[in-house]
């Protein structure tokens, strides 16, 4: 029994679910030589073709598949494009040896640090979800002076709008601190939208900074500068390979 065209070209990187849809409506794809139509099914030795190019699945998508870290600087939006025109994370990023580029977990316009990117979206998509429980690392700062009161109630849980929230670690990130605002290192296993402000919002205190130093295994580097990229090498990305199987 195969898997839904979609879902098979979506997984190798090649194409959101509705981008393939839309070629699917156009005439554009076909499984083993017959035009494709909604709903049809494949395997992963089909002879999937796009205007007759040949799009690779399976065993091959995941020995080309790469993995990227990029330093994401205050100011970008990790969508695709943005009605306001505000500049994109993709605008920075070099071209794929193939299929495309899927962001793995997004942040804020105004928070900065490590994004992930792969052309594997299968690995993206067990990566973000929650049954991972892969954690993530922020450095933030606070306006204000949160006591320990405070920090034990962000530890213990708050709830939330979309249901109950927590850290699973604070630390404080002195000696950066100063009257007006306090600096933590902070871990969460979660990836809930804007989840870290609205922790501390929470319990009283505003976000003026934010940025993610780590993705589950995978540290932002020292030297990567705001705005620059890097790709991982075999071994980092095999690292995340066994996260997203694990």
């Amino acid at each position: 029994m195969g898997e839904r065209v979609q879902k098979l070209l979506a997984a190798a990187g090649h194409g959101s679910r509705r981008q393939i849809e839309q070629w699917i409506r156009s005439g554009r794809l076909t499984i083993n030589g017959r035009v494709a139509t909604l709903g049809a099914q494949g395997a992963e030795d089909a002879d999937i073709r796009l205007d007759g190019r040949p799009l690779a699945l399976g065993a091959l998508a995941a020995s080309t598949r790469e993995v990227l870290l990029y330093h994401k600087p205050a100011g970008e939006v990790t969508t695709r494009s943005d009605p306001a025109g505000r500049p994109t994370v993709f605008e920075r990023l070099p071209a794929p040896q193939r299929g495309r580029w899927v962001v793995i977990g997004r942040l804020d316009v105004n928070t900065t640090g490590l994004l992930l990117f792969t052309t594997d979206g299968a690995l993206a998509h067990h990566l973000m979800h929650p049954s991972s429980q892969l954690e993530r690392e922020y450095l933030v700062r606070v306006r204000g002076r949160p006591d320990e009161a405070v920090l034990d109630r962000l530890k213990a849980g708050v709830t939330l709008e979309d249901g109950p929230a927590r850290f699973d670690r604070i630390e404080p990130a002195a000696p950066r601190d100063s009257r007006a605002h306090t600096w933590f290192r902070v871990v969460l296993h979660e990836g809930r939208n804007r989840e870290v402000r609205r922790l501390w919002q929470a319990v009283g205190f505003e976000v003026s900074r934010l940025s993610r130093l780590r993705y589950g295994p995978i540290g932002l580097p020292a030297d990567l500068r705001p705005g620059q990229w890097r790709h991982l090498g075999e071994a980092e990305a095999a690292r995340l390979g066994t996260q997203a199987s694990s």
